[in-house]
């Protein structure tokens, strides 16, 4: 009989073995089966070292049970006992679970009794584990006795019903969870979990255990089981290469070790369509696997229709729709499962029969199947047949069911087939660090989110574009665009240009008029345009405002751009918009609507100080008690400041013009986040700089950053400021303790610190972004400087100790964080970088602190 030594000894040079041999056969089913015997041999070894009872079993339970045991899984075991355990009992049982994690084997177990296994049987965790109890060692009638005392329990219908409600609840929590580009090969939609969900019902339901036995007795067709088993393997086949890789159990497939995982499979860098631009193998990878998922998806719905007819025979209320369809429990099933095959065009048809009619909840499991196995009738005749032209065009106008119908094409494949250039880029991954759904996904999202502004109850969201919404003929248009707005990434070159000459081809296909098709042209083309404006380039300046009014050219022009452009950053990730960029994106879009209206800017200063005046009003403050600061207050500061941000520093500053002390005062911002943060102080070296060092030690972004100095010498700086709120400590707090801090650093005057070194992200430590300078005169005796660098804390704080150095006078900055990657923009004085050489060494230096 081995030792404990042997036996730990034999287990780890078993189970390198095994790794060994992975790396040469590659076989899924192969290694999980040998390491579920590998397991079972040691830890009968570990039960006869310690003589255990022979009237108690060890049994395995979960994926353990079902003889799929990952490299780096726990182990499920369950001890069955006859009788409850006295105290001497419950010591064997702690020496043999102390022995079997000293021997390597990290088990999670539990004891019970055959009657305590069907009391908590009434669990459905626990329940499902128990389904797939199998005999390690011990007494095989007390195992038995359990299985049939379990059996005799089952309900298989509610056992179904539990199952699929698991199974929406844990799709809903994973959508959510943002994880769409490391999903989680286990329990994200598509993933094995819900593989295991439909043997899981098969097996209560005595209908099979294996995907070759649901074909046996009919659920599934022998094709679909070959279908499932290749998906199948390939899933299981990363999730053991993510286990030896991460060295411990981790079923989240990590930026870290998708490109070792690409390797180790021998996935290769390839051509990216047209342009031959290089392709990362990893992206290749995970297309592979995103695919498979869609095909899961699909598959699993399959079978759980086909289960429920099974588990519910009774038979359901048939009415028919038209000559070819019928309702069948409020599932639309075509009268004849040949009728794609014959009659093409019905494919299209039976999604636009699903938005007329929004009580049906889906397809049938037979029409499902015709509709996937139809897909391959889509080819070029197909696509040019007038018939099928105007189908696609009336599910686009359709007033409600767009989203649910181009969802259900893409996951049936047909989407793709109508529309080749989206079928390119179905589970294509983003590798921006912002976008946080694949292309598809993203695409499918922006047309959503442009559906969802016209949806009364969603109002509350983004009040302005519902507004917009109402108004806009023809909305269709603006899901058109959204389908071809990025459906040109990946090929290589500018996607906007690529994409405009897909939808010029698609509009005229389809018959679009003249205008409707300039219309969708031009919104594919610039759909960036405005959002680039707004977020990088200087709102107060006329010039600005004017030149993008000239490139919008008309009111529908901008509404439409505003509304694809705010249904776009929504649809990149949950955490990208907020009310910050809202506020930016809103600002230009009435600057511009008014320039249009009125052929010039319509806050001139006049206006602007009338307004600012009319809120003092309100708070008691003549024109008196401001004339002196307004006084130091040139043009620019006007045109720069909106009437409410005025008159807030008018209040705090009109009798301490001339204040030696710093004032720092600081206010909840009006835009719903963030707080506003004004610096008024006698001009000193180094200010900008000073202040972002300040708010990078407390971990708070700067998103803005106006910078003024007054015609007596005095800073007058305003800050929008993120983040502040996030921690325990209450805002009126965080506020009182900025105004008192940061005053006190600025007068004592300290000498400038050095920037610290911020943590780099996971993420871009695997896919870095390589850091962008760009710095250029605007013609006006100013020069701006955009800067493009992975997001880290202190960037902006080393941007302007870098700008302190070379005594560079800063105007203004805005701060553009999309996910992982910074944005910046910066308009600078020009009197320092017209020197000679001084442009390239600032851009050196740079270079070198955000590299």
């Amino acid at each position: 009989m081995q030792s404990a030594a042997e036996i730990r000894l034999s287990l780890r040079e078993g189970r390198l073995s095994l790794q060994r041999d992975y790396t040469r056969h590659a076989q899924p089913s192969r290694l999980l089966r040998a390491h579920t015997r590998l397991v079972d041999e040691h830890l009968r070894a570990a039960w006869h070292l310690l003589a255990m009872p022979p009237h108690l079993a060890l049994v395995a339970v979960g994926g353990y049970g079902r003889g799929e045991l990952y490299p780096k899984s726990d182990i499920d075991l369950t001890i069955l006992l006859d009788a409850e355990p006295d105290a001497a009992m419950q010591q064997r049982l702690q020496e043999l679970v102390g022995l079997l994690w000293d021997i390597g084997l990290e088990v999670g177990h539990s004891t019970r009794t055959v009657a305590q296994c069907v009391a908590e049987a009434a669990d459905i965790t626990v329940r499902t584990n128990l389904l797939e109890a199998r005999l390690i060692a011990g007494a095989s009638p007390l195992f038995e006795g359990m299985r049939k005392a379990l059996a005799q329990c089952m309900d298989r219908r509610a056992f179904f019903l539990a199952k699929q409600k698991e199974l929406e609840l844990r799709h809903s929590r994973f959508l959510e969870a943002g994880s769409n580009l490391e999903p989680n090969l286990k329990e994200s939609p598509g993933g094995l979990r819900d593989l295991h969900a439909v043997l899981w019902i098969s097996r209560a339901a005595g209908l099979g255990n294996s995907w070759r036995e649901l074909a046996a007795t009919g659920v599934i067709t022998a094709q679909e089981a070959l279908a499932i088993a290749r998906h199948q393997s390939l899933l299981q086949n990363l999730r053991i290469r993510l286990h030896f890789l991460a060295g411990r159990r981790e079923d989240r497939l990590l930026f870290d070790y998708q490109a070792v995982m690409a390797e180790q499979m021998h996935i290769e860098a390839a051509w990216a369509g047209e342009a031959k631009g290089a392709r990362r193998a990893s992206e290749h990878l995970m297309k592979r696997f995103y695919r498979t998922r869609q095909a899961v998806l699909l598959l699993n719905t399959v079978l759980l229709q086909n289960l429920r007819v099974r588990l519910f025979p009774e038979a359901g209320a048939v009415h028919p729709l038209n000559t070819r369809f019928v309702i069948r429990d409020n599932l639309l099933e075509a009268r004849d499962e040949m009728l794609f095959e014959r009659e093409p065009p019905a494919i299209l048809e039976c999604f636009l029969l699903l938005e007329q009619h929004p009580h049906l909840a889906g397809f049938t499991a037979p029409t499902l199947r015709a509709l996937w196995r139809a897909r391959r009738k889509m080819g070029a005749a197909f696509r040019g047949d007038a018939r099928n032209r105007a189908l696609f065009a009336e599910i686009l106008r359709q007033p409600q069911g767009i989203t649910h119908a181009l969802r259900r094409m893409n996951q049936l494949g047909i989407l793709g087939r109508y529309l080749p250039a989206f079928g390119r880029i179905v589970g294509q991954m983003q590798y921006d660090l912002f976008h946080a759904y694949t292309v598809d996904e993203h695409i499918l999202t922006v047309v959503r989110n442009l559906r969802r502004f016209s949806i009364a109850e969603h109002a509350h969201e983004h009040p302005l574009c519902s507004k917009l919404v109402r108004d806009f003929a023809r909305p269709e248009m603006l899901y058109i665009a959204g389908l071809f707005h990025d459906i040109a990434k990946g090929r290589g070159g500018d996607h906007s240009l690529l994409g405009k000459a897909d939808a010029a081809r698609f509009c005229k296909q389809h018959g679009l008029t003249r205008e409707d098709t300039e219309l969708v042209v031009w919104l594919v083309e610039h759909h960036l345009t405005l959002s680039a404006t707004a977020q990088k380039q200087d709102l107060s300046d006329q010039d600005v405002i004017a030149a993008f009014s000239a490139k919008v050219m008309n009111d529908r022009y901008l509404v439409a751009l505003y509304l694809l452009t705010v249904a776009d950053i929504c649809g990149t990730s949950p955490k990208v918009w907020n009310a910050w960029k809202a506020k930016l994106l809103e600002d230009l879009f009435w600057a511009a609507r008014g320039y249009l209206t009125s052929g010039k800017i319509a806050d001139q200063v006049g206006d602007i100080r009338a307004r600012a005046q009319e809120i003092l009003n309100l708070h008691a403050v003549g024109p008196e008690a401001h004339e002196m600061l307004w006084a130091q207050l040139d043009t620019e500061y006007f045109l720069r400041h909106e009437p409410d941000e005025i008159a807030w520093h008018t209040r705090l500053l009109a009798r301490r013009a001339n204040s030696a002390a710093p004032v720092v005062k600081v206010r909840l911002s009006r835009i719903g986040d963030g707080l506003q943060v004004m610096v008024y102080c006698p001009d000193q070296p180094n200010l900008f700089a000073r202040i972002c060092a300040f708010f990078a030690r407390l971990h708070y972004n700067i998103v803005e950053a106006k910078v003024h100095t007054t015609q007596h010498g005095y800073a007058l700086d305003s800050f929008m400021v993120m983040g502040a709120g996030s921690g325990e400590m209450p805002y009126r707090d965080v506020m009182n303790f900025i105004e008192y801090e940061l005053a006190q650093k600025l007068a004592s005057q300290e000498a400038l610190p050095a920037p610290q070194s911020g943590r780099i992200s996971r993420q871009l430590k695997h896919f870095p972004i390589a850091p962008e300078v760009r710095i250029g005169s605007d013609g006006k005796g100013r020069f701006t400087m955009s800067v493009v660098a992975g997001d880290r804390p202190g960037l902006l704080a080393r941007i302007a100790y870098v700008l302190a150095r070379h005594h560079i006078n800063l105007r203004s900055a805005k701060i553009n964080t999309l996910g992982a990657r910074a944005e910046d923009t910066f308009l600078m004085d020009g009197a320092t970088l017209a020197q000679p050489n001084a442009v390239a060494l600032l851009r050196e230096e740079l270079l070198r602190q955000i590299a």
